[in-house]
């Protein structure tokens, strides 16, 4: 029977926009880290101010850069595990354009002011909806191919990347609900505690869907791949997707201890934060133990070297997590730098990481020619682990002395410090970030050089890619 060939074209597109977008995220989390430690830098110049630039970085990063790899890997895998073909490679480029027409947006509208001032979810009432079109683009496209497929059997990796697509899509409309009243200014419908509750019921769902079922599904497929080996447990790997899937979406009170939210449902939210420790680590044993008589790939597999740390810090990430949302470490961590640390060895520690692995092992299948150099990608491995550490070490040790500093009392009652003095004191540890930032930022630098020189091999070689979904 003749078939389509596979779309490869648009995991290429997609793929090199990835390595692109993360360079310029991590490039302008580079630069707002180290206005914070030398304000001088900002130039009094309101476009390069950490307000506007800080959401330009937020929204890089997990839009443009963890987007991009979303959908380059989504449409991968798909094809792959279905043996099928896009079910549209119209939709497929639809995804592709739109989805970069809302960034280049973002990178316009959000040095200029115009934003919604809603964590993870800034940008103005037009984008929102060029976002809610595109997504759901992508994902009946994704469900359309599952649908056609030639396997009876739907592997996990999928389930986990149409979990995280039906979540974004009602979670991100319901939070950006709002009225125009310009073209590029709007009022949310929810206003005081309801917004608050509805904010972070999004805002950690981009966390627990985007970042966290959706890079879960790439651990799945990635993981297995390079190392050459089945998954350690399958059933492990079911039990993880309904744990995490009907045990996300409760949590985001957690972020909102101590405030004018009722106590029950901080308490609500924190139970079941520490309860999802029991199915994020059987997810991080289950990677892992995928190695139990390999590790030896280890020593000589850098790729593979990336998607194993990466689940090591995802292991330590929801343990930390949790552990801040319980009432009695949150009346320390609230407000400190310690949660920017945690947030951080997620992003750059587990999403990055495995990011990075599942682009690096698929530039070499995409294009069929070796990686330029495997001598650049240990480089960026070291450079990628050093500077996560740095970063969120600094951050740990800040974090935990502004919660001392805060609740320090002298024997008459009186703050013992200012907040003026607590902020003088985070200023070598903001350097120290500043530095972990860089190195990391230059190894996605190494990686951007490596991939465009592995590419234009590739070119020159001129071998095309052309497989058959029955292939």
């Amino acid at each position: 029977m003749e078939t389509k060939p596979y779309n490869y074209d648009i995991v290429k597109f997609f793929t090199v926009m990835a390595c692109i977008y993360l360079v310029i995220g991590t490039g302008v989390g580079v630069w707002i880290a180290s206005e914070l430690a030398w304000p001088v830098l900002n130039f009094d110049n309101p476009y390069l101010s950490f307000g506007r630039l800080r959401p330009v970085h937020t929204n890089t990063v997990i839009f443009a850069f963890a987007g991009s790899t979303l959908m380059a890997t989504a449409y991968y895998v798909v094809q792959r595990t279905c043996s099928v073909a896009l079910w549209s490679n119209k939709l497929a480029w639809f995804t592709f354009w739109g989805w970069n027409v809302v960034i280049i947006g973002m990178f316009i509208t959000l040095p200029l002011g115009y934003t919604q001032s809603k964590e993870y979810a800034e940008m103005e009432w037009p984008l929102d909806v060029l976002i809610t079109v595109v997504w759901l683009a992508f994902t009946f496209n994704f469900i359309m191919t599952i649908a056609i497929r030639r396997i009876s059997h739907i592997y996990v990796a999928n389930w986990f990347y149409l979990a995280m697509m039906i979540a974004i899509i009602y979670l991100h409309v319901v939070n950006s609900l709002s009225i125009p009243v310009e073209l590029w200014k709007s009022y949310s419908i929810f206003a005081g505690v309801q917004d608050a509750m509805i904010q972070w019921w999004w805002g950690h769902n981009a966390v627990g869907f985007f970042l966290t079922a959706g890079f879960l599904a790439i651990m799945y497929y990635f993981v297995p791949k390079q190392a050459n080996r089945p998954i350690y447990s399958y059933r492990l790997s079911v039990i993880h997707f309904w744990a995490l899937v009907f045990g996300y979406v409760w949590l985001g009170a957690h972020h909102l201890q101590y405030t004018a939210l009722p106590d029950w449902t901080g308490s609500l939210g924190a139970a079941i934060s520490l309860a999802m420790i029991i199915p994020s680590w059987g997810g991080a044993i289950n990677g892992m133990f995928t190695l139990s008589g390999a590790w030896d790939k280890l020593r000589t597999d850098y790729i593979l070297r990336f998607l194993i740390v990466s689940l090591a810090f995802y292991a330590m990430s929801t343990f930390e997590g949790p552990v801040m949302s319980s009432k009695t470490v949150n009346a320390l961590s609230h407000y400190t730098d310690w949660t920017i640390g945690h947030v951080h060895a997620g992003a750059l520690g587990w999403v990055a990481m495995v990011s990075i692995g599942a682009i690096y092992h698929m530039v070499e299948k995409l294009w069929r020619v070796p990686l330029y150099s495997t001598k650049l990608v240990n480089t960026h491995f070291w450079m990628a682990t050093i500077g996560t550490v740095i970063y969120i070490t600094a951050m740990w040790v800040s974090g935990i002395m502004q919660g001392l500093m805060w609740r320090a009392y002298d024997d008459y009652g009186n703050l013992a410090y200012t907040f003026v003095e607590s902020v003088a004191q985070m200023h070598p540890y903001y350097a120290m970030r500043a530095v972990g930032g860089l190195v990391f930022f230059l190894g996605a630098v190494v990686m951007l050089f490596n991939v465009t020189v592995t590419i234009r091999q590739a070119v020159r070689q001129n071998k095309p890619v052309i497989q058959s979904a029955t292939s």
